[in-house]
């Protein structure tokens, strides 16, 4: 691919995508940011990245509006489309508020790809495209080859796996059916510093148990990733010419318990759970086909510390 080339990150304002912004004008790459609105407060903090006033240029559009795209797109080596509804809260109505710009979206995006001759689109799914697969054979790990049952996800009111399963599929048949060429990252749970100023909902969960506390916490299996690992990850499947399909991105396999157990001796001080629920859900999954492009991943403690520190330092934990 084009090293330090000109490339596009749809939904740049996001958690992951402020990260992967961050990495790219540090690399040299000149980068089209597509954001709802690049005057909002929200944004802010893109433009003052480093190297952001002359190599980043941010666009309104949406992901429903398809020329709304083209102009950031057009003249892209390539795209990252980071850019997906992910809900905080309860969902009235998730087949318009989930499955419609997951899936619309990134088609929206795609045929925008298609029509500039762009060389590789990244595409940035979830590991709740792959998980949610009741008939995968009992003891067999779940891989890259693995995904989630649509209509099992549909069933169980699992709608936000539903919407990343149905727009990685789609996405993929696209690729084949265009030649676009299209690779896919799927992280799991993503921790590590903010520096967009709105909270998102993985680090919501984080901030939840340091901020309100609870009595009781179901010990369930959690695979984790450092949001710098995710970007770097993503920056791999772009640049790397053997770079193709599907990957795991995850790191670090620990049940709830001994996550907490780690923060509470880094920060004794918060209202952490007293007592733990068993639960047996959640299986840990491994990232050997990413690392076998030469891709690795921070230790779990300095992701942690550097989650709680970005919290303090934004005024949303004491």
């Amino acid at each position: 691919m084009a090293v330090n080339g000109k490339v596009c990150v749809t939904g740049a304002g996001g958690y992951v995508a402020s990260w992967l912004v961050k990495l790219l004008l540090s690399k040299g790459y000149t980068v089209h940011g597509t954001v709802r609105d690049p005057q909002s407060e929200k944004n802010a903090h893109l433009m003052k990245l480093e190297k952001a006033s002359e190599n980043l240029k941010l666009f309104k559009a949406d992901l429903l509006d398809f020329n709304s795209l083209t102009s950031a797109i057009t003249g892209c080596d390539g795209v990252f489309h980071v850019a997906s509804p992910v809900p905080s809260g309860s969902v009235p109505n998730p087949e318009v508020e989930l499955v419609e710009p997951a899936v619309k979206g990134t088609l929206n995006v795609l045929k925008a790809c298609s029509e500039a001759n762009v060389k590789r689109v990244v595409f940035v799914s979830s590991v709740a495209a792959i998980v949610l697969n009741p008939d995968w054979p009992k003891g067999r790990a779940k891989d890259e080859s693995c995904w989630s049952d649509k209509e099992y996800c549909k069933r169980t009111n699992n709608w936000y796996c539903f919407s990343k399963t149905e727009a990685e599929s789609e996405a993929m048949e696209f690729a084949k059916a265009s030649g676009l060429d299209v690779v896919s990252v799927c992280p799991f749970m993503v921790f590590g510093p903010m520096i967009q100023s709105t909270v998102n909902s993985s680090s919501l969960a984080l901030i939840k148990l340091l901020k309100e506390g609870c009595e009781e916490l179901e010990n369930r299996l959690r695979n984790i990733i450092d949001v710098r690992d995710v970007a770097a990850a993503l920056l791999l499947a772009y640049e790397k010419p053997e770079a193709k399909g599907r990957y795991i991105c995850t790191a670090h396999a620990i049940r709830s318990q001994d996550m907490v157990e780690i923060l509470r001796r880094l920060y004794p001080d918060y209202n952490y759970p007293k007592k733990f629920i068993e639960v047996n859900e959640g299986e840990e999954l491994r990232p050997e086909k990413l690392q076998k492009l030469g891709w690795s991943y921070r230790p779990l403690e300095e992701t942690l510390v550097d989650s709680v520190e970005s919290y303090r330092q934004a005024g949303i934990v004491e």
